[in-house]
């Protein structure tokens, strides 16, 4: 057994609030954003979302590990979020299809984990105060030390974090003889969304987030696609370059949470940096077109501005989220061209906003009649 109850470990966070918790194993410090998911199952799709990077990952759920892990569910090629701060966390596993223990694969990525913390009184916490940057330690760094790092940590508003979790060369994902070519803008995909357009008959091209229009052009493709990823919109200049060009040629476009984003800034919609954020595998977003509900997979830190939208001559509101009514999905009028805030490819529901792809290759379709 490597865990150790005597290891004492901390979390300190931006405005001096501490909480004391201890080592599974893996001695050292890291700082992110604090964010907090509230699902109860998927915890490696979670850990290898490269929407997560640069956060310190707290789970509501009370167990972490008790399954394992599996190499067909990561969702990138290794771990993204900065630490994870959990109540309890188990060494020993049971599934007959895992491949090994959540304590390994951490610690052959050398992510540092604090358990027995009062998760219940740290989440409360960060839903009244908001999120913010935090520090984890497990090694005996001293508080005053810890605060000092902790200044140096950037914050998040403002902060491009695409271009480092994107591929840094381009590459094909599915059946090269499939019907359907898509050019895919990797802002920090996840590797579900590219199997969905995969087995909806598509071979995609995937690029690095500073390719330009011309770049995934060449590829002659019959659709665009922005993927989701970590940070702010904001700074994502060459990607809002990418969406207007496309949209300029009235090509169909499909966008996911980061991408949807960069679809409205493309636009002169704005986005902000949300109090808490949505992280979990249970949000209700209503589709205000069909009037159906869907149980939701959301993560994200940035939401497009609502009333901006709504005044726009050129957009239409097409899903909103009803625990605070903030906006769940778009699309253009005069434009093949619609987008999601939400997690499609994760499929909570279980299948609840599977027709999306459905959608985009409809619209492939159409354009090419």
């Amino acid at each position: 057994m490597k865990y150790n109850n005597k290891q004492q470990a901390v979390l300190l966070l931006k405005d001096g609030t501490i909480f004391h918790g201890k080592s599974i194993g893996i001695s050292g410090t890291t700082f992110g954003e604090i964010a907090f998911n509230t699902g109860t199952t998927g915890y490696q799709e979670i850990f290898t979302d490269p929407s997560y990077y640069g956060q310190i990952m707290v789970t509501t759920n009370a167990h972490i590990g008790n399954y394992g892990v599996n190499v067909n569910e990561v969702e990138s090629d290794s771990v993204k979020i900065s630490g994870l701060v959990c109540k309890n966390f188990s060494m020993n596993y049971s599934r007959v299809d895992a491949e090994g223990s959540l304590y390994d694969y951490f610690e052959k990525q050398n992510l540092i984990v604090i358990s027995d913390v009062d998760t219940r009184a740290l989440v409360s916490y960060i839903r009244d105060n908001g999120a913010m940057n935090a520090i984890i330690s497990t090694d005996g760094t001293s508080i005053e030390e810890l605060k000092a790092k902790l200044e140096q940590a950037p914050d998040m508003e403002g902060l491009d974090l695409a271009s480092v979790v994107s591929t840094k060369e381009p590459y094909f994902f599915g059946d090269e003889k499939a019907n359907y070519k898509i050019a895919a803008l990797d802002l920090g995909i996840k590797t579900n969304i590219l199997r969905n357009l995969a087995k909806r008959d598509c071979y995609i091209k995937v690029y690095p987030f500073n390719a330009t229009f011309e770049d995934l052009k060449s590829f002659n493709p019959d659709g665009y696609f922005l993927s989701n990823g970590p940070g702010d919109p904001d700074p994502l200049a060459s990607a809002q370059e990418v969406a207007r060009n496309i949209l300029a040629e009235n090509k169909p476009l499909f966008g996911i949470c980061l991408g949807h984003q960069v679809i409205a800034l493309a636009n002169g919609i704005s986005t902000y940096k949300m109090f808490n954020g949505h992280r979990g595998i249970n949000h209700p977003v209503k589709n205000v077109i069909t009037g159906k509900g869907e149980i939701t997979s959301q993560n994200h830190g940035f939401a497009v501005n609502k009333e901006q939208l709504e005044n726009h001559p050129d957009f239409e509101l097409t899903h909103v989220h009803l625990n605070d009514g903030t906006v769940a999905g778009m699309r253009m009028k005069s434009k093949n061209c619609f987008s999601v805030q939400y997690h499609p490819e994760a499929s909570p529901g279980p299948h609840d906003s599977s027709y999306l792809f459905d959608q985009f290759i409809e619209n492939i379709k159409s354009s090419k009649n």
